[in-house]
């Protein structure tokens, strides 16, 4: 597990004090090689994606193994305005606005991801995300919600935002979104058509797909095949979707750990001078399905580097 990033200034701990002890990374950096990636000082090149077939053009083109590709989807669930002001209120990332030190964290995490995800060895594995953490109230959905944002500036990909949190969800109550139909009614009606379940925003790249109806049995319902092929869906036919999932804490539901079979990047949250190195270890170890997972470390309130993004702009929030 390597680390992925920082997040200064991020979402607040639950005792709303900043804490300014870095014991977490100097523990966690005697078990985890976190700066193999950063050795040699070079700069991660992001391919561009692949262009974009029309669905009738998906539908005409070979694909081995298959004879055809199948068509891409767009959402075509109701379509709904975020309220901008409101999410720059409660923290969130303005992808239109100015340059800040979190946007600028954003862009540094995205570059990274957007480079695994269409390198030239990429499956449509890779372009699924899912986003977790040890315990509830390490910042995941704060951290997803951001991300899909800041991917939203990108010029030439598809986001799309899944609320896989089945028991709590809150994505699309942070979005100021309704509750409705969603993920979970997906995999278990296949009558179902994803793409009507599947929100439009004002965003035009970024859509939603809401975590849908609770039931006691969620992590065997993922454990179907049932699963898989709605998730291959997501991708199917559009090589430029990323798809991030905020899931339940890797500690606190078993979801999380079946999820994790079928994504190709995990990003691990881990709250600074919170998250225990026990913890650290054994969510990494129940979403090891995954052979990719990655630490964030959110709630940093000091860089030993001197690293203050934003301020060259004339803003560091």
């Amino acid at each position: 597990m390597n680390i992925f990033t920082s997040i200064s200034g991020g979402q607040p701990s639950d005792d709303g004090v900043a804490h300014p002890r870095q014991s977490l990374i100097e523990r966690a950096a005697s078990i985890y090689d976190f700066g193999a990636a950063l050795r040699d000082g070079s700069a991660v090149p992001v391919p561009v994606p692949p262009a974009v077939l029309t669905p009738e053009e998906g539908m005409d083109a070979p694909q081995a193994g298959t004879g055809t590709l199948p068509p891409m989807w767009e959402a075509r669930g109701d379509f709904y305005a975020l309220d901008r002001e409101g999410l720059i209120r409660e923290g969130f990332v303005d992808p239109a606005g100015p340059p800040t030190g979190l946007s600028e964290e954003l862009r540094i995490m995205k570059r990274q991801l957007l480079a695994r995800a269409f390198a030239p060895d990429a499956t449509p594995r890779d372009r699924l995300v899912l986003i977790n953490s040890a315990h509830p109230g390490d910042g995941k959905t704060w951290l997803t919600i951001n991300l899909a944002l800041s991917l939203s500036a990108e010029r030439d990909i598809d986001i799309l935002l899944v609320d896989s949190d089945f028991g709590k969800p809150s994505l699309c109550r942070q979005l100021g979104l309704p509750d409705g139909s969603g993920f979970m009614d997906a995999l278990v009606d296949p009558t179902l058509d994803v793409a009507r379940l599947a929100i439009r925003t004002d965003l035009p790249n970024l859509s939603v797909l809401r975590a849908g109806r609770h039931l006691n049995d969620d992590t065997e319902v993922l454990a179907s095949d049932r699963t898989r092929a709605v998730l291959d869906s997501l991708v199917a036919g559009n090589p430029r979707r990323i798809v991030l999932f905020d899931s339940p804490p890797a500690l606190a539901a078993s979801a999380a750990s079946e999820l994790a079979r079928y994504v190709g990047l995990i990003l691990l949250v881990v709250r600074a001078d919170k998250t225990s190195d026990v913890a650290l270890r054994d969510a990494a170890h129940l979403l090891s399905a995954c052979p990719n997972i990655h630490a964030v470390l959110n709630g940093v309130k000091f860089s030993s580097s001197g690293r203050l993004f934003g301020a060259y702009y004339g803003k560091r929030s």
